[in-house]
């Protein structure tokens, strides 16, 4: 059997694929086009790893060489939410505050989880990006297809419950494909929320 991608490697960052769950079907999405993503070894998971798959996984890798560990693989890392707190604080203890902890999610964890989820991520996570992806709701929906009717709203809600918690850098992002209008649009909700706006490569 071959062995599931937990952990890949982009430039000086470890990336962890701890789930292919989301609740989004982005137009653009990464995993639309290929297997892997950044050169990496296929990113479906024949299953969920569990909390054991993944310490054995992080184990093999020299943690503390890395710039950031980010949690960002083929699925929405809140989905898995305990099993990514838990992570989070044994890397936490493996390395102490000398390497950056990093979410990149949808934002649409309180949906996921039925309950407010900035106060636990921002306990353990040092940056909290989140993909904006659209600058009007109308647009957002179309572009990024989630199963839920308040999604924009709620992927605001969670980004505004991080900047107030104040433990974390929070940043938005979307990508450099959307219209310059959408851009502009996008930048002004990040400022509106207090986070900051990346616009980002396609591919990156």
């Amino acid at each position: 059997m071959k062995a599931m991608t937990i952990s890949y490697e982009v430039g000086n960052n470890l990336y962890l694929n701890i789930t292919n769950q989301c609740p989004c079907a982005c137009t653009f999405c990464i995993r639309n086009h290929a297997d892997g993503a950044y050169g990496s070894d296929p990113l479906w998971l024949e299953h969920d790893p569990s909390m054991e798959e993944i310490i054995s996984d992080l184990s093999t890798r020299n943690l503390s060489s890395y710039s950031e560990i980010v949690f960002c693989g083929y699925g929405e890392p809140t989905c898995r939410l305990d099993v990514l707190l838990e992570t989070a604080q044994w890397l936490r203890m493996k390395l102490g505050d000398s390497t950056r902890l990093r979410i990149n999610t949808n934002g649409l964890g309180d949906l996921i989880n039925s309950r407010s989820i900035a106060d636990d991520l921002c306990a353990v996570i040092d940056v909290i990006s989140v993909s904006l992806n659209a600058g009007t709701k109308d647009e957002y929906m179309k572009v990024t297809r989630p199963k839920y009717d308040n999604a924009f709203e709620a992927m605001q809600k969670f980004t505004a419950d991080c900047v107030k918690n104040g433990s974390s850098e929070v940043v938005m992002s979307v990508v450099d494909v959307i219209p310059e209008e959408q851009i502009t649009a996008s930048r002004e909700i990040a400022e509106k929320l207090g986070a900051t706006l990346r616009v980002r490569a396609f591919d990156a």
